[in-house]
């Protein structure tokens, strides 16, 4: 019998513990958890008996190493295994080692009597593990009533598969060969080279051949019953893996592989480096997606969809999550930080670059656009107090997780384009082939990569490029203009940090950039560029007539907010749709937010700038203005304006919501099906009008008794119009359906519709379902989240969590589990529930999230200033109307 045969194997390697090496609660200490850099390994042979019945695995590897110095020591990191012998070199000269854990720091010191000698070295070690629940390391996710075996490494946790130098820096080739059960197969890093019975008549092994030099965080293996969709594009083999009953869900992403990698092909002069690219939907994986050389794992809802019934939004998604990760096998695979605190070169350089490869393939879809929205979620952060630099110190492995934030992704990613539009789109791609070139399969710094631009585009990028990664925040542009006697128009500039924080706003005079800026005037082309360099500079427009207005950021490709005088912006407000292209459009309407935000600006002001979006053809840009309603409509508005805010919002979008009217003729663009989405959403929610409500909650009534099906594009805004003003009848009928979904974009959009309710009976229902078997631990942070999002819904979901939080706990120890629940709770707004979150957490600690924690707080002060600040005005404005 299989199970029999499986622990007849392991019985040797139990027996094997008598051998056991001595453990010990000391070790060598190390600087900041850095590992010695006396000795420094090659190549990893690895080993594992993966036993998914009892959830656990049998490990040998071989470590060749070469020794700087002599020493007694070996320090490399280890956590959660159990090691049981340790030798040091080879043959008759091989010594046994002691091992000392010192948990804290995740390390193991291996100690031989005779000092190592300088030269090659080999290190044996044979240990077991437990595929465990957390998400991370080599752990165990279930589907179809079965066991499979995940890896998710980055950013510190291979070593708890494996005992590893385990840093970025240590680059290394491995050869993994895994025995497993012979019904299953296996994906690694490299190709399967041999496939051989046993040593169990119900065990095969399979071993693939060696990986490129990479870091052990790539390092990645899948065991269970993968079935893959197959195609080639340059002589690359592409796979998408799936489970076998969503196998077929992964056309889509099999044609945005083909495309991505042919054109990452064009771009780079270093072809995709790596023998094969496999892309596999594991059933519980934490983050959306990692990058593991030429192995890239998913989360099931970031790759896999039905290509008969996908969203617009879902397509994009998985063409964009791929871009981004194919990215890496250039940006973070071949070329690597040094270490995680340029994890900007990684993340940043992926973030920007998988933009490309849309925009070519699929021009009708915007990016531009889609850029500008990653601008903004950077400066989200950026704007607080609390942010940090691009360049971040980091030591601990909760500060490296941490990191990876907006700073990291779309910070990272907007400076890029900004230098991009700076230097030249071919002068930068000149500049990123030479840096790729000279630092193919090794470590690299931002001083590697600044260099290499300046060198090439001959401008000074190494000058302006630390201005913006070494210091946290972003400027604010004040525009101020005047006009010579011969017509021309006078820009005069001034810079300062943007922060939320009015006070500190005020205050701050040390922080400076070197800033790109390119400026734009009525009827003036093409724009005029310059560096700003100085706390106060002028520059002169080279206008005919005095112009009413100047655009500061024309081509929306700086990372710096703007401020224009009311004067400007009152003229600029009838042009918005003639003279401004989307992704200007979607920087000036946030622009002009934040510094509502700030208590610059008057929310009144910013009302009427709101005006002039009636009648947007950008469904990116009008998805911010719903946004921007939807938090005035839920923080700013009282019982006594709200009917009069309703009405606003309905004078607004009605019209663009009548002249596209609530079904999609087949003729229809995506874009304006996208459009219709977002009227319907705003028009069901903030709006309150009754006839898309009415229309909304019919159209879903038909779809769930199995009428005609929902159109894809438009079922987010339906299915959250619909929840909003649904019932008891209509909850039921979303958890059946959910329950049935075939696909996981179905699935989510029924089974996260439980948080936009406003019964609270049914909100109830819903939290507890986060406890249950309906929500797999992957999931539970987001379900939660949406809670949070909804303001009838956030007192009873704090609740919830605390009254439940040993129980939940688990869930928030996945890879960024606790972030996320601490940016979901930065939507309080009030004095009472921060100090209820503050004294909760100091019993309580996420330490993986202790900056986020304090965002979080900022966030709320921010919030509670903003309402006190601008609801009155707000008010006024209403009544004025």
């Amino acid at each position: 019998m299989p199970d029999r045969v499986k622990l007849a194997t392991l019985t040797p390697m139990l027996r094997a513990i008598s051998t056991l090496v001595l453990l010990s609660l000391c070790s060598i200490p190390v600087f900041a958890q850095r590992l010695p850099r006396t000795v420094l390994p090659s190549h990893y042979d690895l080993s594992f008996l993966v036993d998914l019945e009892h959830a656990r695995f049998e490990g040998t590897e071989t470590i060749h190493v070469q020794i700087g110095q002599p020493t007694s020591h070996v320090v490399l990191n280890a956590a959660e295994l159990s090691f049981r012998t340790v030798t040091i070199g080879a043959g008759a000269g091989a010594q046994q080692a002691t091992v000392a854990i010192d948990e804290k720091n995740e390390t193991a010191t291996f100690t031989v009597p005779r000092p190592l000698q300088n030269g090659p070295a080999e290190i044996h070690v044979s240990y077991a593990g437990t595929l465990n629940d957390k998400l991370r390391g080599f752990y165990l996710s279930k589907a179809n009533n079965r066991n499979y075996a995940i890896t998710q490494f980055e950013s510190t946790d291979a070593r708890r598969a494996f005992p590893s130098f385990d840093e970025p820096a240590f680059k290394a080739t491995f050869t993994v060969t895994l025995t497993i059960d012979r019904r299953d197969t296996a994906v690694s890093n490299g190709r399967i080279v041999s496939d051989t019975p046993g040593p169990g008549p119900a065990q095969h092994t399979l071993k693939f051949s060696t990986s490129p030099k990479m870091s052990s965080y790539l390092l990645a293996m899948a065991v269970g019953d993968f079935e893959c969709l197959q195609a080639t594009t340059d002589n690359v083999p592409i796979r998408i893996c799936a489970t076998p009953d969503k196998k077929d869900l992964g056309r889509i992403a099999l044609e945005s592989a083909q495309q991505i990698l042919a054109f990452y092909n064009r771009y780079f002069t270093i072809q995709y480096p790596f023998l094969k690219l496999d892309i596999l939907a594991a059933p519980d994986f934490a983050a959306g997606a990692m990058e593991n050389t030429a192995s890239i794992f998913y989360r099931e809802t970031d790759l896999l969809a039905d290509s008969q019934t996908a969203s617009l939004a879902t397509r994009k998604n998985i063409a964009s999550v791929l871009a981004h990760e194919m990215a890496h096998q250039w940006f973070g695979d071949l070329v690597t930080m040094q270490w995680w605190n340029d994890l900007w070169l990684n993340e940043g350089f992926a973030t920007w670059m998988a933009n490309r490869p849309l925009a070519a393939w699929k021009p009708e879809w915007n990016i531009a656009v889609d850029e500008g929205l990653e601008n903004q979620a950077a400066f989200s952060l950026d704007s607080l107090r609390t942010t940090h630099s691009v360049r971040a110190t980091v030591d601990t492995p909760g500060q490296i997780e941490e990191s990876f934030d907006p700073i990291a992704y779309e910070k990272g990613g907007a400076v890029l384009r900004m230098i991009e539009s700076y230097v030249g789109a071919g002068t930068f791609r000149r500049g990123v082939n030479a840096y790729l070139s000279a630092h193919a399969y090794g470590n690299a710094t931002s001083e590697d990569f600044w260099k290499a631009i300046a060198s090439t585009s001959g401008k000074p990028v190494d000058r302006i490029l630390p201005t913006f990664l070494q210091q946290p925040g972003a400027p604010l542009i004040d525009v101020s203009l005047t006009c010579t006697p011969q017509g021309q128009t006078t820009v005069t500039l001034r810079q300062q940090r943007f922060v939320l924080d009015a006070q500190l706003l005020k205050q701050d005079s040390t922080s400076r950039w070197q800033v790109p800026m390119c400026l734009k005037a009525p009827g003036q082309a093409p724009a005029t560029c310059a560096v700003l360099r100085d706390p106060v500079q002028t520059i002169t427009i080279p206008t005919t007539t005095c112009a009413s207005w100047v655009f500061a950021n024309a081509g929306a490709q700086g990372y710096y907010r703007t401020e224009h005088s009311p004067e400007m912006l009152r003229a600029m407000t009838p042009r918005v749709e003639t003279e401004f292209t989307a992704a200007e459009r979607l920087a000036l309407l946030n622009d002009e937010w934040a510094l509502v935000q700030a208590g610059r600006h008057d929310a009144g002001a910013f009302l009427t700038l709101v005006t002039g979006f009636g009648r947007e053809v950008s469904s990116g840009v009008l998805g911010q203005v719903v946004d921007r309603l939807d938090f005035i409509n839920d923080y700013l508005i009282t019982d006594a304006t709200r009917g009069q805010f309703e009405a606003f919002t309905r004078a607004v979008l009605r019209p663009l919501y009548d002249s596209l009217g609530f079904s999609s003729p087949a003729t229809d663009t995506d874009e304006r099906r996208a459009l219709r989405g977002a009227t319907i959403k705003a028009l069901g929610t903030s709006g309150n009008d009754r006839d898309v409500a009415s229309q909304a909650r019919g159209a879903l009534d038909r779809a769930l008794a199995g009428g005609p099906a929902l159109d894809p594009t438009l079922a987010s805004a339906v299915v959250r119009v619909a929840a909003e003003h649904g019932d008891e009848k209509l909850y039921d009928a979303l958890t059946a359906a959910a329950s049935r979904a075939t696909s996981p974009e179905e699935r989510y959009l029924y089974l996260y519709a439980a948080a936009d309710f406003r019964d609270p009976a049914l909100l109830d229902r819903g939290l507890r379902a986060a406890l249950s078997s309906d929500i797999r631990s992957q999931d539970t942070v987001r379900y939660l989240a949406g809670f949070f999002a909804n303001p009838v819904a956030r007192p009873r979901a704090w609740s919830f969590v605390k009254a439940n939080w040993s129980a939940l706990q688990s869930q928030a120890t996945v890879f960024l589990g606790d972030v996320r629940l601490a940016q979901a709770l930065g939507s309080f707004c009030d004095a009472g529930s921060r100090g209820d979150i503050k004294a909760f957490f100091v019993m309580h600690p996420l330490p993986s999230a202790s900056r986020t924690l304090d965002q979080t707080i900022e966030r709320i002060d921010a919030c509670i200033a903003l309402q006190q600040k601008q609801t009155q005005p707000v008010s006024a404005w209403l009544a004025s109307r």
